[in-house]
């Protein structure tokens, strides 16, 4: 990351942890990050845009995306599918911005075996109750899909130390904060 092309950022951690949130609070507070936006054949929730939120594409075409290896990861989430782009990735790490991604923890370990030097950041409720109350209170989801996002969330918890950071979300600025700083400090050894 010496050659002036921006950092990559992973961001992950289960459904509902608060990644959308602590991600556009970095944004808002840092301007050389940019978000990429990623592939999904879920349905849009209520209020996410697409092409802001997510490229909301079917299953058909997440599927040409893959055979087209447009893809820098993919994964399957709770049946649907979720990918990064890779040409505007790199088109706006060329240009030196650091760029987030939002990736479930299947696709950060993607990322790390295709760019090992991404900055991988695990965020982690401060305990699984919290996590549960947070994604109760979004009334996105159903009973069903809560109870398998719970048991996902629970799996995703055990590989928290397989990530370069943990942070805690459990004070929003505080995390942010503390993100801010990891991403920081790694853009100063790189430049």
């Amino acid at each position: 990351m010496t050659d002036g092309r921006g950092l990559l950022v992973v961001i992950s951690g289960p459904s509902g942890v608060g990644k959308d949130t602590v991600i556009k609070r970095l944004l808002e507070l840092d301007p050389n990050l940019k978000y990429s936006v990623s592939y999904t054949t879920r349905p849009p929730r209520a209020g996410e845009v697409d092409g802001v939120d997510y490229r909301f594409v079917n299953r058909e075409e997440f599927e040409g995306l893959i055979r087209e290896g447009a893809l820098l990861e993919y994964a399957t989430y709770d049946s649907h599918l979720y990918g990064t782009p890779i040409a505007p990735l790199n088109e706006a790490r060329a240009a030196g911005f650091d760029i987030v991604l939002k990736i479930d923890v299947q696709g950060a370990e993607q990322v790390r075996k295709r760019a090992p030097d991404a900055l991988r950041i695990f965020l982690a409720p401060p305990n699984m109750d919290e996590l549960l109350r947070r994604r109760t209170e979004r009334h996105s989801e159903n009973p069903r899909d809560q109870t398998a996002r719970q048991l996902i969330a629970q799996d995703e918890m055990e590989l928290a130390p397989h990530f370069d950071h943990v942070v805690v979300n459990d004070d929003l600025e505080r995390a942010v904060q503390e993100v801010l700083a990891i991403i920081r400090r790694v853009r100063e050894r790189h430049t």
